[in-house]
C-alpha cells in the first residue's frame, strides 16, 4: 500500500448513520480517532441529529440534510481548534448521531399496588399498566446527562428510570384526582394526558427526552375486591332472592328426577323437591275442613289448619367430608349429591342462618330432598 492509499485510509470522506435499529437513541461514528477530511460529506437523515464533540466539549450540531464540512459550517469547532485563517487540513472530532424519531411499543406498569382512599370502598390497592413512546427532544442534554462516552445508547438503558418516574407520578395523580375507583375507566384518556405531562415535566429539561404519547391501558382492583363487586352485581341482577330460589329449585326437579342412575331414589328426590317447590309457590293453598269450601280453610297454625310455609331454602350449602368443610353447593348441586350418595342423612350440613352444623335429615328443607321410603308394615300376617 502506497503512502497516498494509506493517507486516504486514515481520512474520513463520508460520515453517516444508516439506522436499522428500532430502540437506539444515540450512536457514535466508529472511526472517531481517525481524521476527518476537510470538505468531507456529512449526511444526516430524517429523524436524526449529528453532534460534533472535540476534547470533551460539544462543538456543532447538525439537523437533517447533507453538508460539506468546511470552516463556515463548523464555527464552534473552528474556534476550539484556533484556526484563525481557516483550515484546509484534516481534523479530529467525535461524531454522535442522535435519533429524534419516536420509539414505540414501550411498556410501563406498577410493580407494587398503589394505595388509594376511595369513597365507596375505603382504602384500596390499585394496579395499572400501559404503553408510551419516547424520543429525544434535546440532543445536547441527552448526550451530556445520559450518554457520556458510550458508543451506543439504547432505550432499554433508561426504561427502568422512566418506569419509576411514571409509577411515582401515577401514584400522585390518582391520590389527587379524587375519582372513585369504579369511575376510573371512563377517565383513562384524561388521566393518561395528565400523567404524560407530569412525566415530561421531569425528564424534558433534565434528560432532553420527551414522551409524545402515554396511555393507561388498565387500572385494576385486587382480585378479592373484584370478586366482591361481582357478587354484589350478581345480587342486584337477581333481585328478589326468594323468587330466584324457587326458580333454581324448579329447574333442578327435571334433572334430579330424570337421572337414570338415581332410580327410585331420584324419583323420591324429585317428589321431595316438587313438594318444597309447591309449598314455596303457594304457601296459602290447602284443603279446608271436610265438606268445606276451599276458601273456608282455618287460619295457619290453628288446629286442623295447614302448617306455616317453610323458610326459603338457602342458595349456598356447605358439607363436611373427611372431617373438612367443602362447598358451597347450590340447591341443585345438593340434590344431585344426595342422588349420587355423596350426601347421606347423617352428613353434617350448614348454611347461612344456621347456628351450627346439623345432620342433613334434621334440616327440614334438606330432608325433603331425600327419598321418602314407606314405613315398615305392621306386625302380623302379611297376605
Amino acid at each position: 500500500m502506497g503512502f497516498i492509499d494509506k493517507l486516504r485510509g486514515e481520512l474520513i470522506d463520508i460520515i453517516e448513520w444508516v439506522d436499522d435499529s428500532r430502540h437506539t437513541l444515540v450512536w457514535r461514528f466508529p472511526r472517531y480517532h481517525n481524521q476527518i477530511k476537510y470538505g468531507a460529506q456529512l449526511i444526516v437523515r430524517p429523524g436524526q441529529s449529528a453532534i460534533f464533540v472535540r476534547r470533551g466539549r460539544i462543538a456543532d450540531v447538525f439537523g437533517p440534510g447533507q453538508y460539506r464540512l468546511e470552516t463556515k459550517n463548523l464555527p464552534v469547532l473552528s474556534t476550539l481548534e484556533g484556526w484563525k485563517y481557516g483550515f484546509d487540513s484534516p481534523f479530529k472530532a467525535e461524531v454522535y448521531f442522535v435519533s429524534t424519531r419516536q420509539i414505540a411499543d414501550l411498556k410501563w406498569g406498577t410493580p407494587n399496588p398503589v394505595m388509594m382512599r376511595d369513597a365507596d370502598f375505603g382504602p384500596i390497592r390499585l394496579r395499572a399498566f400501559g404503553t408510551y413512546t419516547l424520543k429525544a427532544s434535546d440532543p445536547r442534554a441527552l448526550l451530556q446527562e445520559l450518554v457520556g462516552a458510550d458508543s451506543s445508547f439504547e432505550s432499554d438503558e433508561i426504561s427502568e428510570l422512566l418506569r419509576s418516574i411514571i409509577n411515582q407520578s401515577f401514584a400522585e395523580l390518582v391520590a389527587s384526582a379524587e375519582i372513585a375507583a369504579l369511575d376510573l375507566a371512563e377517565n383513562y384518556r384524561e388521566l393518561s394526558e395528565q400523567l404524560r405531562l407530569q412525566v415530561v415535566e421531569r425528564i424534558d429539561d433534565e434528560y432532553g427526552l420527551d414522551l409524545p404519547q402515554l396511555f393507561i391501558v388498565n387500572i385494576s382492583l385486587p382480585p378479592e375486591v373484584e370478586k366482591a363487586i361481582d357478587a354484589r352485581t350478581g345480587m342486584a341482577v337477581v333481585g328478589d332472592m326468594a323468587q330466584y330460589q324457587q326458580y333454581q329449585l324448579g329447574s333442578a326437579i327435571p334433572a334430579a328426577a330424570e337421572n337414570p342412575a338415581g332410580g327410585l331414589a331420584a324419583a323420591g328426590v324429585g317428589l321431595g323437591m316438587g313438594m318444597a317447590y309447591a309449598q314455596n309457590m303457594a304457601p296459602g293453598l290447602g284443603a279446608g275442613p271436610a265438606g268445606g269450601a276451599p276458601g273456608s280453610a282455618p287460619a295457619q297454625g290453628s288446629p286442623g289448619g295447614p302448617p306455616p310455609p317453610p323458610e326459603p331454602m338457602p342458595t349456598e350449602w356447605h358439607l363436611v367430608e373427611n372431617g373438612q368443610p367443602v362447598g358451597p353447593f347450590s340447591p341443585a348441586q345438593l340434590a344431585e349429591a344426595i342422588v349420587n350418595g355423596r350426601v347421606a342423612p347423617t352428613t353434617l350440613v350448614w348454611a347461612a342462618g344456621m347456628a351450627t352444623w346439623t345432620a342433613a335429615q334434621q334440616v327440614p328443607s334438606v330432608a325433603l330432598l331425600f327419598p321418602q321410603l314407606p314405613p315398615p308394615p305392621p306386625a302380623g300376617d302379611v297376605r
